[in-house]
């Protein structure tokens, strides 16, 4: 069986980088890992004035809609960096959230898909073509917990 996520209402919701459960990277508390993850584009950019403003974003629509803008310069390595980025963002939040971490580990090996009708690289797209890149991640970020839990890293 495939687990299609897409809205955080939705069934696995709390698979979406919008979902309100909040990650501390580099020391700086970030509302949700999409808050994160489009500041990130800006680091170093000339336009890392945007940072502050992606951070306070009153929501993660918010956020992603400033981070998107096609105005704005993204650092030069991005298209490089962004799945890593990405990766050590969720991988954040299943470790800091417990109730999530377990709605991970009981997928078991099932497939994870972004059920996303408009993107390709993070999700499935509308006819099912897409990367996934983000269903991958979360499988990979599974694998890494149960590895961690089976070496008794991490605790509740």
């Amino acid at each position: 069986m495939t687990i299609y996520f897409y809205k955080v209402g939705q069934p696995y919701g709390c698979f979406s980088n919008f979902s309100p459960h909040g990650i501390i990277m580099q020391g700086i508390y970030w509302s949700t890992v999409e808050h994160y993850y489009q500041a990130q584009k800006f680091v170093g950019s000339p336009d890392a004035l945007i940072i502050p403003l992606i951070h306070n974003a009153e929501t993660p629509e918010i956020a992603a809609a400033l981070g998107r803008d096609p105005k704005r310069q993204v650092r030069l390595d991005w298209q490089e960096v962004k799945t890593q980025v990405m990766r050590e963002a969720v991988l954040k939040k299943f470790l800091t959230h417990t109730d999530i971490r377990e709605i991970l580990l009981i997928t078991g090996e099932q497939l994870i898909v972004e059920n996303s009708p408009t993107d390709y690289f993070w999700g499935c797209g509308t006819d099912k073509t897409g990367q996934n890149h983000l269903g991958k991640i979360l499988i990979s970020v599974r694998d890494e917990i149960r590895n961690l839990l089976s070496l008794s890293v991490i605790s509740d």
